[in-house]
């Protein structure tokens, strides 16, 4: 067998750049070190910025390096083990979920391959509940999750105020009274689908990260009376987590 055109190309030089800052990162960084900048780092290794540029994301993808705002590029500490999903059976928000709700809205519409799984009809509507994940003080994980107001079984909490009117109650009260609801249904199973994706501004900032820093987006339906009763859509720090699936409590997320 010949060889061919791929075998023969040359390795990209913004790849053999990453290789020699890495055992830069190691032998003359410490951890939490913040890297000189580009102009710098360019001159010093004789490449052009924009190749400095292609490493050093790449070098973030792989969990080496971090962005943050206002700080700059620092070397990422070690990653650490957290448990992911070890209820696996059950519904969010059921005991042992370590996700905590943030507050819920009800919306008319919702992303289209998010009604897609749904079958939702326009205009039906849908419970949004947002949830986030914190591991040793640092967020790690965001997550949107998606009930239609048809899943629900029991009538919504509410609260007295001074006149005896019932009130709304708060954002994090009312995103547990959807979960609680929604644990009212028998679950019949899920199934998960994971990708690669760019942080939009909102899950950026909620992750402290900057907007299009690389995530992972774990996308989790519910299925309930023979449907998708509730859709998850779970946006994870690719930069430091890696997510681990199997029937065993052994699933892990490391996150630095």
């Amino acid at each position: 067998m010949g060889t061919t055109q791929l075998e023969t190309a040359p390795e990209p030089k913004y790849w053999h750049l990453k290789t020699v800052l890495s055992e830069a990162l190691d032998s003359e960084f410490a951890v939490g070190e913040i890297l000189p900048n580009e102009r710098d780092l360019a001159a010093r290794f004789g490449v052009a910025r924009a190749t400095l540029r292609q490493a050093l994301e790449q070098l973030e993808l792989e969990g080496r390096l971090q962005r943050r705002r206002g700080v700059g590029t620092t070397v990422a500490p070690p990653r650490m083990g957290v448990a992911v999903d070890p209820a696996r059976h059950t519904w969010p928000g059921a005991p042992g979920d370590d996700w905590e709700p943030v507050e819920a809205t009800e919306a008319e519409t919702v992303p289209a391959a998010v009604a897609r799984l749904l079958e939702t009809v326009p205009g039906e509507p849908v419970h949004v509940v947002r949830r986030s994940r914190v591991t040793h003080g640092q967020p790690v994980a965001a997550e949107l999750l998606y009930v239609p107001a048809s899943s629900l079984r029991g009538a919504p909490e509410t609260g007295k105020g001074a006149e005896g009117a019932e009130q709304p109650a708060d954002a994090a009260a009312r995103a547990r009274d959807v979960l609680r609801r929604l644990q009212g249904l028998e679950l019949e199973g899920q199934d998960r689908a994971v990708e690669l994706g760019s942080a939009r501004a909102d899950d950026a900032r909620r992750l402290d990260r900057l907007p299009g820093a690389p995530v992972l987006v774990v996308t989790t339906r519910y299925f309930a009376r023979g449907r998708t009763a509730a859709v998850a859509v779970s946006t994870y720090r690719a930069d430091t987590c890696r997510l681990t699936f199997g029937d065993s409590e052994a699933m892990t997320v490391l996150a630095g």
